[in-house]
């Protein structure tokens, strides 16, 4: 037998592929919904914040925020399939923006944003080529565009022990606060009380329980990294 393959999910070609497969018509959000997430982004965001969707491919969330009140929100991704797709679909929808984009290289302008979401950027980052370096500089970049004060909430399988060390680069002007979130289907509500309360992180990188299940998969993680004010 052969060996496999791993797909290059930091390649702008696997995704070029893979989208033009799908077709304009597929949507897939990963990891959570909006329903399960406006919780948290209420806790940190507010409905008129400026608002950058790194990695947005073909998901709906930026869709559902903006049904429920967000007003500015610019979407990039590494594949123009995609972003195509996207711009046809919501053409009617002005509070969305779309734009074809490296998160590693970004055009924007430093303290652009209120808000950065990303929800498995980071993660396919890290199973493409060069992952470390490319990891590096995305979240450089996303601090670089965020305004003082402004948050970086990363949505992620990845728990503490694998990527707090990310996030906590002596460059990086920000402090980090970490929930878990009940994986769909995994708890009768979406998102539960605890799921609202940062969590600690004992001696040995474990988040410590409040009350709930962290063992077997059971949870995502939502890292949300303040940049310091001036």
């Amino acid at each position: 037998m052969g060996e496999y393959a791993t797909p290059s999910y930091g390649d702008a070609p696997y995704w070029d592929e893979r989208y033009e497969k799908e077709g304009p018509e597929k949507t897939f959000d990963w990891y959570q919904q909006y329903t399960g997430l406006a919780p948290i982004f209420d806790l940190y965001m507010n409905k008129a914040s400026k608002v950058l969707m790194v990695g947005c491919g073909n998901a709906v969330l930026s869709e559902d925020m903006v049904q429920n009140g967000y007003q500015d929100i610019w979407n990039i991704d590494i594949s123009s399939v995609v972003v195509d797709f996207m711009k046809q679909r919501n053409s009617n929808i002005p509070q969305l923006k779309y734009d074809t984009m490296n998160v590693c290289s970004m055009g924007f302008d430093e303290s652009t944003f209120d808000v950065v979401l990303d929800k498995g950027t980071l993660d396919a980052i890290l199973c493409g080529n060069n992952s470390m370096e490319n990891a590096s500089a995305m979240i450089s970049e996303v601090c670089r565009v965020l305004k003082p004060g402004g948050k970086f909430l990363l949505i992620t399988y990845g728990d503490p022990q694998v990527r707090v060390s990310h996030l906590q680069a002596d460059e990086l002007s920000w402090t980090v606060k970490i929930h878990a979130m009940p994986r769909p289907g995994v708890c009768a509500e979406l998102c539960p009380a605890w799921a609202l309360v940062p969590m600690k992180i004992g001696i040995n990188g474990r988040l410590v329980p409040n009350g709930e299940d962290l063992e077997g998969g059971n949870v995502h993680y939502i890292y949300v990294c303040t940049k310091d004010s001036l």
